[in-house]
């Protein structure tokens, strides 16, 4: 009987204490896989269900990603230098939430200017769900991205839209 290859674990750990409260963290040997607030953990749960996945704690694999997520909410880091594991995504999840991470640091984006960014000018609300569906806030940085009409728009972390708005405030974004 032919075996199957065991599949890579996803490693579990937290940081807690952040300015943005207690948050839960997940890696794969590729890279990071989500970051979700403590008083979601359920959703961490389901989203970490669907890779299908062995689930490990493991504090020393999720530790580097610890360090530079409390080095960016104290206002020490401005880019992330942490893989990101890239291969849980749809194609176009991973083209539109590529676009965000590439927003830098202190900057702003509209949903029309990263659909136009990826080459699909009609895509905003499509962008708008891929954000919603972002397993990794705070790295893959949604709260950058802001409505038309300049005002912030739909934040699903922490305490919702204060949350974003205290990330664009830590990072001296322009708002209108």
């Amino acid at each position: 009987m032919k075996k199957t290859p065991a599949l890579s674990p996803i490693y579990i750990g937290e940081l807690n204490g952040t300015p943005v409260g207690d948050l839960r963290l997940a890696a794969s040997d590729l890279g990071l896989v989500a970051v979700e607030w403590a008083d979601a953990q359920p959703a961490l749960d389901a989203y970490l269900a669907r890779l299908k996945r062995p689930i490990a704690p493991d504090a020393r694999k999720i530790k580097p990603y610890a360090k530079e997520l409390s080095e960016y909410l104290n206002g020490k880091r401005t880019a992330f230098t942490i893989p990101i594991d890239w291969t849980f995504f749809t194609p176009f999840q991973r083209e539109a939430l590529q676009a965000v991470y590439r927003i830098p640091y202190g900057e702003t984006r509209t949903y029309a200017e990263i659909a136009r960014e990826i080459n699909r000018p009609r895509a905003c609300r499509a962008v708008g769900r891929a954000n919603a569906m972002n397993p990794m806030p705070l790295v893959i940085p949604c709260h950058r991205v802001i409505g038309a009409d300049g005002k912030l728009h739909g934040y699903g972390g922490g305490d919702g839209l204060p949350t974003k708005e205290w990330l664009l405030l830590l990072e001296g974004a322009v708002m209108a």
